[in-house]
């Protein structure tokens, strides 16, 4: 066990339990603002696929059905704006922090190899390096990193936590430095869908990387914009000289989604209608959230995109995580993304409209 404890950071969300005990105790019960969980049902259209391909005895294929594949691709097209995508360059995978944590091992990383990615990012990241025994560091700006060395370099775009959303311009002067220096950028675009203050583009945008995948993958969930996050379907897309090996190590390692699952996504991707629908409640409770806590005296920066509000008081995190819990809201504080945001909170907009109801009345 020593040796596992020597390669991981503590779990994050440990650190919280007794902030929660605190939160729930309250008399109007917890509004739990911490993780980025759906809370809305599941898409009708969604589920019945999932029913209709419950009888499933056989083994799905790590690649996924041809029908699968055609779904992602006319996504990435419809969507994304992506051209010339075809079943090579596309990859199911089994929820997308499974592919963060493991991308590192799976790419043959190891000691001496380097992973960069941003200064506040998502944990996962630095455990997917640590995993690989690989180092590991954070940046500002990508193009400013030391390229020898620099095996993969991540984007997180729009951020968690801090839903920050990368120009246009900005993605394709990363991207051209990244190929410069031959270094694979994988961009991490799970909450692509849900721009509200900026409308984010992905690196499989032509204007982004010139009509050429070459070195760059990006990274996708159906966990937040169709409220699939307990099916754990995700994908990439991006150059077929890294997705090739990566599909043919999966094999090896039975990484593969359930048929229903694979069956869901199909559904799920071919649909626009559930995804606005979601996004018109997202927006309704971050109005909600944002107006009630600019008004209980917080500040709010960046949140152009994503399912969060990035907040502070301008103290440390968890003083604002205490003083939230002893108001029955419990929220994350922001040293979990980084010592950078050591005097932030990450505040979620999924929880139901009765909750977020019940935490602006308890900001007012």
């Amino acid at each position: 066990m020593s040796a596992v404890s020597d390669r991981l950071p503590t779990f994050p969300w440990d650190k919280l339990v007794p902030y929660k005990a605190t939160a729930t105790a309250h008399p109007g019960g917890i509004v739990d603002l911490s993780v980025g969980t759906p809370v809305d049902p599941v898409p009708e259209l969604v589920q019945k696929a999932l029913i209709a391909a419950a009888d499933s005895p056989g083994y799905p294929t790590v690649w996924g059905t041809p029908e699968l594949r055609d779904a992602i691709t006319g996504w990435a097209e419809r969507r994304l704006g992506a051209r010339g995508v075809t079943h090579k360059h596309v990859l199911p995978i089994v929820g997308s922090k499974e592919l963060v944590a493991w991308l590192p091992t799976q790419l043959g990383l190891g000691p001496g190899d380097r992973v960069a990615y941003p200064r506040l990012a998502y944990p996962t990241y630095e455990v997917g390096a640590r995993l690989a025994r690989a180092d590991y560091e954070v940046y500002d700006d990508p193009t400013g990193l030391d390229p020898r060395g620099l095996r993969l370099l991540w984007l997180n775009s729009p951020s968690n936590p801090t839903g920050k959303v990368l120009s246009k311009a900005e993605l394709t002067r990363i991207v051209a430095w990244a190929r410069e220096h031959g270094v694979l950028l994988f961009s991490d675009e799970c909450y692509l869908e849900l721009g509200w203050s900026a409308d984010p583009v992905s690196v499989l945008h032509p204007e982004v990387n010139g009509g050429s995948y070459e070195g760059i993958v990006s990274v996708h969930s159906l966990s937040k914009r169709s409220n699939l996050a307990g099916y754990r379907a995700a994908f990439l897309a991006g150059d077929p000289a890294v997705l090739g090996p990566l599909l043919e190590i999966r094999k090896h390692g039975g990484m593969m989604a359930s048929a229903p699952t694979q069956a869901a996504a199909i559904a799920a991707l071919g649909d626009d209608t559930h995804v606005r629908e979601q996004r018109e409640r997202y927006a309704a409770r971050r109005t909600a959230l944002r107006e009630a806590l600019l008004n209980h005296g917080f500040r709010i920066e960046h949140s152009e995109a994503g399912l969060y509000l990035w907040a502070t008081r301008d103290e440390p995190c968890w003083a604002t995580v205490a003083h939230l819990a002893d108001l029955g809201i419990l929220v994350a504080p922001g040293d979990f993304y980084g010592p950078a945001g050591e005097t932030f909170v990450r505040v979620a907009i999924t929880a139901t409209d009765e909750r977020v109801q019940a935490a602006v009345e308890r900001l007012a």
